[in-house]
């Protein structure tokens, strides 16, 4: 009797794992169809690409040295990745090295991917969106205090002139949770974490949290206004974070997390005035500043898209409706 028992328990046990297996595999077959799905449909919102460029940006071949479109290019602006419309670099960090391509010295956090190239002692570097060829990257040189050049072929970028596009500054407690608010807004075409207001350059996190630099945690945003305009903005600014908090939003205290609008331009101003009366109104003491933008220095890396990098959700800064439709 008893061996009967074990028999069926383990005749039981051999039907349960093969009905685990099986379902683990339909599982499995979902989850790469659902994939690739998404892979194909992410593929048809990248824009058609000529032979030449797929050449570059696919086959990660090179244009020519010196006759890139971008090569001589001094205009100011945003360099974008020509497959994905990705915002990649911005016009300040471009220098010229003479070396027949595009250089530069920065990149707008985590929006450019570097690997080990094929070739095994140069370091690629591709649109962290698409994976499209941009070029090769290149340390040690001293062309710039950063020590650092992107050499970029012309034809893997577009461009947007700065006049296409405008900038807000924002500040309002943690910029962790700021970025993470806003950036996913329409219209957006890049966000950095960063320090401003403050009295000393090249501030360090360090520094910003004695309190002492004068400095705000903040996020500089660059917008299309034909799709986001900024009062729209800054409504989603106001309705993210607690705008009657003196010098502090939630359990993070001091100065460097107040409630501060940097405009760039009378017409920013006035419609911060605007939103701040309207919640006046509505019986909010609303503190926070209005300043003209001065110099904005990025965060560190490890500052940049926080809450994409980890996964982790906003403990500061929560969606909460302030304003009714005929605001």
């Amino acid at each position: 009797m008893k061996k009967r028992i074990i028999t069926i328990f383990s005749a039981l046990a051999i039907i349960l794992l093969i009905s685990i297996i099986a379902v683990s595999k339909e599982n499995n077959k979902t989850n790469k169809k659902q994939q690739n799905q998404f892979s194909i449909e992410k593929l048809m919102s990248y824009r058609e690409l000529t032979p030449e460029e797929q050449y570059v940006i696919i086959n990660k071949g090179t244009e020519k040295p010196f006759t890139g479109k971008f090569n001589d290019h001094n205009e100011k602006g945003v360099y974008t990745c020509r497959q994905c419309g990705t915002a990649l670099y911005i016009s300040d960090s471009k220098f010229k090295s003479e070396c027949g391509w595009p250089s530069f010295d920065d990149s707008i956090p985590d929006k450019v991917l570097e690997q080990p190239d094929a070739d095994g002692y140069r370091v690629e570097i591709l649109c962290n969106n698409c994976k499209g060829h941009l070029g090769h990257v290149f340390r040690g040189e001293g062309f710039t205090q950063k020590n650092t050049r992107h050499c970029v072929n012309s034809i893997s970028m577009d461009f947007i002139p700065e006049s296409k596009y405008e900038k807000a500054v924002f500040a309002s407690g943690c910029f962790w949770g700021v970025q993470y608010q806003l950036q996913k807004m329409k219209g957006i075409i890049y966000s950095i974490v960063g320090y401003t207001g403050g009295n000393i350059a090249n501030p360090t996190y360090k520094q910003v949290c004695t309190g002492l630099t004068g400095h705000a945690e903040a996020i500089e945003i660059a917008f299309d206004p034909n799709q986001l305009n900024y009062e729209e903005l800054a409504k989603m600014y106001f309705e993210t974070h607690d705008p009657t908090q003196v010098n502090g939003q939630g359990p993070d205290i001091g100065e460097q997390y107040r409630s501060e609008i940097f405009y760039t331009s009378e017409n920013q101003k006035e419609t911060a005035e605007n939103l701040i009366r309207v919640l006046r109104d509505k019986g909010l003491n609303v503190v926070t500043r209005l300043t003209p933008a001065t110099t904005f220095w990025p965060a560190e890396d490890y500052h940049q898209n926080y809450y994409i990098k980890t996964g982790k959700q906003p403990y500061c800064h929560a969606y909460q409706k302030r304003f009714d439709d005929k605001d």
